[in-house]
């Protein structure tokens, strides 16, 4: 098994999911970000920005001989919200994603989340933050309301997950 990454070894494993060019969809790998910048990242678990190819990692841990205990996917999502409003859902209640929607990368993703799940016995968390109407033009900048979502992201994962006080 030395060939497996590090991160399969870990009990937790956190994936910022998005595509930091498309400004609220960058949230996820934000979160990612600002997690391994404060450096509080406890020897069990990993924290990764897969950007928009949270797919490959997923189906690569249900196939391999070790995985993780839990799976914390962070995602902007489209769920009608306040913007910047920070929720957990269930796989099974994500909306079915519409091709005008944000998050087009979690919607083919449910399937191998729903194999973790089910079949592998992985405990899978979705933390979402509403974002605001996605940009007519290419751009880094999230929305103020988002970057404070980020920071709410951060310390609800490292309180919940981590158990930093």
């Amino acid at each position: 098994m030395e060939y497996l990454p590090d991160y399969y070894r870990k009990d937790l494993l956190v994936l910022g999911v998005g595509n930091p060019l498309f400004g609220d969809d960058g949230y996820g790998p934000a979160v990612a970000e600002e997690l391994n910048r404060r450096g509080r990242v406890p020897s069990f678990a990993a924290v990764l920005d897969v950007g928009t190819g949270v797919r490959e990692i997923l189906f690569d841990l249900i196939l391999s001989p070790q995985r993780p205990s839990e799976v914390v996917i962070v995602d902007a999502l489209d769920c009608g919200r306040q913007p910047g409003e920070v929720f957990t859902v269930k796989i099974d209640e994500v909306p079915k994603i519409k091709s005008h929607d944000f998050s087009l990368h979690l919607a083919p993703s449910l399937n191998l989340l729903k194999e973790l799940r089910d079949n592998a016995g992985i405990s899978v968390t979705i933390i979402a933050a509403q974002p605001e109407p996605i940009p007519e033009i290419v751009t880094a900048e999230m929305s103020e309301l988002t970057q404070k979502a980020v920071d709410e992201t951060a310390n609800y994962i490292e309180t919940v997950f981590f158990g930093h006080k």
